[in-house]
């Protein structure tokens, strides 16, 4: 029970830490588009519209439909996979191929605004199964990993208890270093992803994307 234990604590904290990365690095290198948060392409495109851009902002609306199948298939997924974590490894690929078109399209001078919003898209995709792994299996980590409101609230609202109570409440103080370490790590990958994506693009998406392979087959025997 202590080594599962322990585990929820690392999964948590490294899928918080590829959500902010990938979410950070396609906002920084692919025309402001949010993978992880797609309800806040929302803003960017109304914000795009009324400055009075071209084309390219409709396609933040994209990314919408792109999420929702991406959980679609999340779904079908978990229903014929005997690994819960067979999600995380298809997210997996998905984002080294990502990385590795980025990186042979810009080898090959062609990488295009087209091929920069191929892979974007192909990261909300990502994005959406990670999502869907979250729902499925709540249990697996120790809150939403891709959305922070949900946990930034939570964690107010334990410090409030804590501020009132001291660290008498073991469950309460518990809760709180849960949703710090969701917040933590959020944080950490999108400082890692503004980097990486200002100073070598897309293509870095490889290193989140074998990050995610390398915790399947570690848990591949669950």
């Amino acid at each position: 029970m202590e080594i599962q234990q322990k585990n929820i604590w690392y999964v948590t904290l490294l899928l918080t830490i590829i959500a902010g990365y990938c979410d950070t690095v396609t906002f920084v290198a692919a025309d402001s588009i949010f993978s992880a948060h797609v309800t806040g392409n929302f803003i960017v495109f109304a914000y795009q519209i009324i400055k009075g851009s071209d084309l390219h902002a409709w396609i933040k609306l994209l990314t919408f439909p792109i999420f929702i199948i991406a959980v679609i298939v999340g779904g079908r997924i978990a229903l014929k996979a005997t690994n819960r974590y067979t999600i995380l490894f298809w997210e997996g690929v998905i984002l080294v191929l990502s990385g590795i078109a980025s990186y042979v399209f810009g080898y090959l001078e062609n990488f295009s605004e087209w091929t920069m919003y191929t892979v974007a898209m192909t990261t909300v995709f990502a994005m959406g199964l990670q999502n869907a792994f979250g729902k499925l299996y709540a249990k697996e980590t120790h809150g939403p990993t891709t959305m922070m409101t949900g946990n930034v609230t939570q964690a107010s609202l334990d410090l409030g208890n804590l501020l009132k109570n001291g660290l008498k409440d073991a469950e309460v103080l518990l809760s709180f270093k849960k949703q710090l370490v969701t917040i933590i790590g959020f944080l950490v990958g999108c400082f890692l992803g503004a980097v990486a994506g200002k100073f070598f693009g897309l293509g870095t998406l490889i290193l989140p994307g074998a990050a995610m392979i390398i915790c399947y087959l570690y848990h591949r025997e669950s």
